[in-house]
């Protein structure tokens, strides 16, 4: 992994390089960023860097015989530790180590979701177990075989629970030009002791034309699919490339007609609706309901009188101005708590008919008789 190859995050790749250039590799470092932020194609790529025997300015060569190890996840000094699910309590992260290739070199932008797939998973809930703990410590307390450095990339520490206290002693005074690179997603879930030891690395979310120019440039979207991409995935291009896998829809024409239905009150079209989105599938549903969440969330910025801060395409800005004739605040606030509750019951799998009818009831409230929940005061457009 180089890091011309990963999207964004131009900051943080200088200050990695820089680091190596100036001798200041610090021994523990915490990669902290949002799902799909690219933190954790960023520590690989910063791995390679510091193995590379012929460094540019600003990226490994890809060309040396370390880089070719690394591109393949196999070089000798490169170890991983992550999440898996455990069938026997001696299962270590190796126990998965080719699954776990196979997933990475597939999708840099991996999730925990993504991951799971890859594994027999069954009901298991995912853990670092202290098997793998012990196998950390046994893999830092050797020297470098190839590189100047050996490097442990541990994926969500999160889910190490107290056995990760055993990692104390070789994370605060481990072998020489040893690098633990802990690669996390929410630091208040990290023990304590573990991340006082640590050196923070804080890796922001993708922003909007960071995503939509990588769908544009590198996967063949059109300018109005990569936008509404990149509007939808909200800095994660983790769920930029799973709506990639997901089939093509105009989410902004299909909600637009939905809140049209609702506020016009028509019965049978808004069954022949519910039908169509029950027909969707359950990623496309969540996708829309998503989109929708989004798109109320930019006519509030609208009304608020906040419009520098709105990201919509043209047409679709269009239709947020007049949307705001019909609504205010209050009601878009309401729709949009729908909505949310909605997508949550998509995930859990609810009835996806009785799901959209009632939340098409809940707008017509909102929309047509001006009824917010209870708690919520109307004001007046």
């Amino acid at each position: 992994m180089q890091f011309k190859h990963i999207v964004g995050q131009q900051a943080i790749k200088q200050r990695l390089t820089g680091t190596v250039r100036d001798n200041r590799v610090s021994h523990a470092q915490l990669f902290l960023g949002p799902e799909g932020s690219g933190s954790l194609a960023l520590a690989v790529a910063y791995a390679q860097y510091l193995s590379c025997e012929n460094k540019q300015a600003d990226d490994s060569c890809g060309e040396c015989a370390s880089c070719r190890k690394y591109q393949k996840l196999i070089h000798p000094d490169l170890h991983f530790s992550y999440p898996f699910f455990a069938k026997d309590k001696n299962d270590t992260a190796l126990t998965f180590i080719e699954q776990w290739r196979e997933a990475f070199l597939a999708n840099p932008y991996l999730s925990l979701d993504i991951w799971r797939g890859y594994l027999d998973a069954e009901n298991k809930q995912a853990n670092i177990n202290i098997a793998e703990c012990h196998q950390i410590i046994k893999k830092l307390s050797l020297k470098p075989f190839e590189s100047a450095y050996k490097v442990l990339i541990l994926w969500l520490p999160e889910y190490l629970d107290k056995e990760g206290n055993s990692l104390l002693k070789i994370i605060e005074e481990p072998q020489p030009n040893t690098l633990f690179l802990l690669v996390a997603q929410n630091q208040d879930q990290i023990l304590n002791t573990i991340l006082s030891r640590t050196q923070l690395v804080k890796i922001p979310a993708l922003t909007y034309d960071e995503i939509k120019d990588e769908l544009e440039q590198h996967h063949h979207q059109t300018g109005f699919a990569a936008a509404e991409i990149a509007y939808l995935s909200n800095g994660s291009m983790t769920e930029a490339l799973n709506m990639l896998q997901q089939e093509s829809n105009n989410y902004h024409a299909l909600f637009v007609q939905w809140l049209r239905l609702c506020f016009s009150n028509k019965g049978i079209e808004v069954m022949s609706f519910v039908e169509q989105a029950a027909k969707m599938g359950r990623e496309n549903q969540k996708n829309f309901l998503r989109y929708g969440i989004s798109f109320l969330r930019e006519c509030c910025l609208l009304m608020a009188g906040a419009g520098d801060l709105v990201h919509l395409p043209v047409q679709e800005l269009e239709t947020a101005q007049k949307m705001t004739a019909v609504m205010n605040l209050a009601m878009a606030e309401a729709i949009s708590d729908e909505l949310e509750k909605a997508h949550y019951h998509v995930e859990r799998n609810a009835n996806p008919k009785i799901l959209f009818l009632d939340v098409s009831l809940q707008i017509i409230k909102v929309l047509s008789f001006k009824t917010l929940p209870q708690g919520t005061h109307y004001i007046p457009s």
